[in-house]
């Protein structure tokens, strides 16, 4: 059975300007600007006031209505990025072989040697907007840095998943890069 209509009102943040031409929202913010694309969901946005927004659903199946309130975490993802920006940490994890980290090309590419004892350079690229950093306060963490959650959490899972253990067993070589922290950047 469809539901005639499905909406939720959103509360936009005030330093932020949102504007929505079609299914194409942008976010701009202190921290800069971030656009997406939601033309594959059949969303109707109508902007309440200067700062309401309703996102609205029509005749929709059950599944499709779980969208509404993932679109709405997209906006509020958005809006926090440009305001305070995402950061994760990654910790170096090795039993015996230390895993060295160099980070080059204005902090946008990551070259992991030494892992396992491989004499193979791993070389990571960060995405667009995103910036590799290592800790001035830990030994063996990586620190990204970025505006965009998602952008910022693939880069994130495109260095854990270049230290995978192959051809051994899993249980006992624990040897990688993992995400130790991940949230707003605070202030």
């Amino acid at each position: 059975m469809k539901t005639i209509r499905s909406s939720k009102v959103m509360d936009l943040f005030d330093n932020v300007d949102v504007v929505t031409k079609g299914r194409t929202v942008i976010v701009k913010g202190p921290r800069g600007t971030l656009r997406r694309n939601f033309n594959h969901i059949r969303l109707e946005f109508t902007r309440l006031s200067k700062k309401k927004l309703r996102v609205d659903l029509w005749f929709a199946t059950s599944k499709q209505l779980a969208c509404v309130r993932t679109v709405c975490s997209h906006i509020t993802n958005m809006m926090v990025g440009v305001t305070k920006g995402y950061r994760y940490k990654m910790r170096s994890v090795y039993a015996h072989f230390p895993i060295n980290c160099h980070i080059s090309d204005g902090n946008q590419l990551v070259e992991i040697r030494n892992f396992l004892g491989e004499k193979f350079v791993r070389r990571v690229r960060m995405l667009e907007g995103v910036t590799c950093a290592p800790s001035a306060k830990q030994k063996d963490e990586l620190v990204l840095e970025g505006n965009d959650l998602e952008l910022v959490s693939r880069s994130a899972a495109l260095i854990q998943q270049s230290t995978t253990v192959k051809h051994k067993d899993i249980r006992k070589f624990l040897d990688g890069i993992y995400v130790s922290a991940k949230g707003a950047i605070q202030d």
